[in-house]
């Protein structure tokens, strides 16, 4: 029983920081017996596969993963990973079309993962590769050992990057393998989705709405 009650107050700590930190959106932040522990909208829940909460249904669960879907769209969880903003995950269409709405800022923002690993994305039309940050590149377990080095020039002038290949990247219910990155020196804010990204779909704009089909 000692044992139960300290695990007890352990879920307690991080779901108070946990709430805390996110004010609109969803984290898994761990296991309340047979049922998963997730975090929607800053009010913890526990849901067993197939129940709802707070108009969020869990689709999924693995124990550090987990699938929800609200309001149509599907949203992927990872234990201890970036918390999935809500309105901001793309809409699945058959593995071949993401649909995203702007979020605040006119920004378009989604979910998904590389390598496995959860991430957050921003659409950046500017950027010719996807960049991630060097916080994000040793969150997400990254193996730099035999990255080249290059210098690139950005808004604040020229930067030593480390250029590598992604052995997958999903956004949404779109995986791709052998995406070209490179990993900056200072943190960043998302992991920004390039022209080595964006470069094989067709993309298309209607006000607040972008689509990306798959070439």
């Amino acid at each position: 029983m000692r044992g139960r009650y300290a695990a007890i107050a352990v879920v307690a700590v991080a779901l108070a920081a946990t709430s805390a930190a996110l004010a609109q959106g969803m984290v898994l932040a761990g296991r309340m017996g047979e049922r998963a522990l997730i975090v929607i909208d800053g009010r913890p829940h526990t849901l067993a596969v197939g129940q709802t909460a707070a108009g969020v249904r869990l689709l999924r669960w693995d124990g550090e993963d987990a699938q929800v879907e609200r309001a149509g769209a599907s949203h992927a969880l990872r234990l201890g990973g970036a918390p999935a903003q809500i309105g901001a995950t793309p809409v699945p269409a058959g593995g071949r079309e993401i649909v995203i709405t702007a979020g605040p800022g006119g920004h378009f923002t989604a979910g998904g993962s590389i390598n496995g690993r959860a991430a957050r994305f921003m659409v950046d039309t500017g950027a010719t590769m996807v960049s991630i940050g060097r916080d994000d590149a040793q969150r997400l377990g990254l193996d730099l050992k035999d990255a080249r080095s290059s210098v690139t020039q950005t808004a604040n002038g020229p930067v030593t990057v480390q250029s590598l290949t992604l052995g997958s990247l999903r956004v949404g219910e779109v995986e791709l393998s052998n995406v070209h990155a490179i990993v900056l020196p200072a943190a960043l804010p998302y992991v920004l989705l390039g022209n080595s990204w964006l470069g094989r779909f067709q993309m298309r704009r209607e006000n607040d709405v972008m689509r990306l089909e798959l070439r």
